[in-house]
C-alpha cells in the first residue's frame, strides 16, 4: 500500500473525492428514507461551507461550535472548519442552554453551525450571559427545512 500525504481530514476527503468520487461516503435516514452522499458531493458541501465561513470572517485559529445530532452536514461543518485552519467544538444537542455557556466562553466561540431552530433558540437564550463576560456568538448558521 502506498503511503499517502493526506494527513488531515480535509485532505483525506479530497483524496477520496479524487479516487472514488461516486462511491458512498455518508448515509443517513431522512424521513424514513436512506440518503446516500458520494465523496464528490461531500467534498462540494465542505467547500461550500468553508467558503461561506471564510466570507463571514472565519479564519485560522478560530473555533466553530457545532450543535446537533450526528448528521452528515454537521460533520461537513467540522471538516470545513478544519480546512480553514480552525477547530470544531461539538456541543451536545440535548444540553440545556445554560450548560453551553462555559464552553462557548472558554472556547471563545464567535461562529456556530447548528442543526435547527431549537439550537438557535438556546444560543439566543444565553446571549446576555455571554455578553456579561465580554463574549458573543456573532454568527449562527443553520439549515431550515422546507415544508413538504
Amino acid at each position: 500500500m502506498q503511503e499517502s500525504s493526506a494527513t488531515t481530514f480535509p485532505r483525506l476527503l479530497l483524496e477520496h473525492a479524487r479516487q472514488r468520487p461516486a462511491h458512498p461516503a455518508y448515509r443517513e435516514k431522512d424521513l424514513g428514507i436512506w440518503q446516500t452522499y458520494s465523496w464528490a458531493r461531500a467534498a462540494q458541501e465542505v467547500r461550500a461551507l468553508a467558503c461561506g465561513l471564510a466570507a463571514l470572517g472565519f479564519t485560522r485559529g478560530m473555533n466553530l461550535a457545532v450543535v446537533g445530532d450526528n448528521r452528515p452536514r454537521l460533520y461537513w461543518a467540522m471538516t470545513a472548519a478544519q480546512a480553514l485552519g480552525g477547530v470544531p467544538v461539538p456541543l451536545y444537542q440535548d444540553a440545556i442552554a445554560n450548560e453551553m455557556v462555559y464552553v462557548l466562553n472558554d472556547a471563545e466561540i464567535d461562529f456556530a453551525i447548528v442543526e435547527d431552530q431549537e439550537q438557535v433558540d438556546k444560543l439566543l437564550e444565553v446571549e446576555e450571559q455571554l455578553a456579561a463576560s465580554g463574549r458573543s456568538v456573532r454568527h449562527v448558521i443553520y439549515e431550515t427545512r422546507a415544508a413538504a
